[in-house]
């Protein structure tokens, strides 16, 4: 399975890597919505995407919005991870075609419970 992980926090895209490669998943990171569509045009589709909510350039919103636009990312899982807790980020994040949201900080097994949730990894 591939992934992509987009965050502006080098820390959190590596402590992401590291969790999901750990589950036999191949990793590629992006530091913006923009530089995710960037990686997606160039390294074709992905399985999964972890999108942060507050980035430079292009934010999460933006970005779940363009990629479910992409017939060709229909299938792609998109979890949102975010320091946002209100309501309205996370309905605002699920309307716009996430299939889920976890909130920063999170642990290993929270992560793992909302990949099980979609259907990424098994339970």
């Amino acid at each position: 399975m591939r992934a992509l992980i987009v965050d502006d926090s080098r820390f959190i895209r590596s402590h992401l890597r590291s969790l999901l490669e750990e589950q036999g998943m191949e990793c590629v990171e992006a530091e913006d919505g923009q530089q995710a569509l960037a990686v997606i045009e160039r390294a074709g589709t992905y399985e999964l995407a972890l999108v942060d909510m507050n980035m430079p350039v292009m934010g999460g919103l933006a970005l779940v919005e363009a990629l479910r636009r992409n017939p060709q990312m229909s299938d792609l899982k998109i979890l949102i991870v975010t320091t946002e807790a209100e309501n309205s980020f996370i309905e605002a994040a699920l309307d716009a075609g996430a299939d889920e949201y976890l909130m920063k900080p999170f642990d290993e097994a929270a992560l793992m419970d909302k990949l099980q949730m979609i259907g990424v990894v098994k339970g």
